[in-house]
């Protein structure tokens, strides 16, 4: 049989479906198990209104970068996916599926404590500080891509994540999180003050960004800064 012409590639046959994550309009997430491990598949979804060869290499770019992305960032030492296989012609990615609890299934959860709520918020601004520290921005920071185990925070869905030197991208980074958060879990209120209160923590306890290839990164309180000035322009213009 020649596998291709049926549509099932390699890949498509060491990848195994168990349940749709998401349906988006950039790509389909599945999740299941590759080589007998659990994993993540994301499949490009053509976009139709885009003619097809621009629309293949935007999606090319954009998987090829979300994959670097994640092997930048684990090296570095933060908890998001391996990376574990990339057809690119193919428009399919497949990374490790890490254990956790969703963010936004945490603070809606009756039995969530203010002292847990605090607690968790604190950590996950340490987190976002330390990927920030990489000059990376998330670039969709919500309680969907959040994922709390224990003590520890993982992050995932590095679609729209890319390499930042510009305070005013970090600060957006740390807005979109705040828009979440007061849309979402308006019970948790000044939610992104704990937030901040872990970003501002992570610098204290790292020292100063190191500077990097491409540039410094802003200092947490040159972020924090932008990011009240974000707010405000937001609050005026709204």
């Amino acid at each position: 049989m020649n596998v291709q012409k049926e549509g099932l590639g390699e890949r498509d046959m060491a990848f195994t479906p168990t349940q749709r994550l998401h349906l988006g309009a950039e790509a389909e997430v599945w999740k299941g198990e590759w080589f007998g491990k659990p994993a993540v598949r994301k499949q490009r979804r053509p976009r139709s209104w885009r003619h097809p060869n621009l629309d293949h290499r935007l999606g090319v770019r954009r998987m090829i970068s979300e994959a670097r992305l994640l092997i930048r960032t684990r090296k570095a030492g933060l908890s998001v996916p391996s990376v574990w296989d990339l057809d690119y012609e193919g428009g399919q990615l497949i990374i490790e599926h890490l254990q956790g609890q969703p963010l936004i299934d945490v603070l809606n959860d009756a039995t969530t404590t203010q002292e847990k709520a605090k607690a968790t918020l604190q950590r996950i601004g340490h987190a976002v500080r330390r990927l920030h520290r990489e000059a990376t921005t998330h670039g969709d920071l919500s309680s969907n891509n959040i994922l709390i185990d224990g003590e520890h925070v993982h992050l995932i869905d590095f679609g729209l994540a890319s390499i930042e030197y510009d305070v005013e991208r970090f600060g957006i980074d740390l807005h979109v999180l705040d828009e979440i958060l007061g849309a979402s879990h308006p019970q948790w209120e000044g939610a992104i003050d704990w937030v901040i209160e872990g970003y501002l923590a992570a610098e204290e306890e790292l020292g100063p960004a190191p500077a990097l290839q491409g540039g410094s990164v802003p200092s947490a309180k040159e972020v924090h800064t932008r990011l009240e000035d974000i707010r405000t322009r937001v609050r005026y213009h709204g």
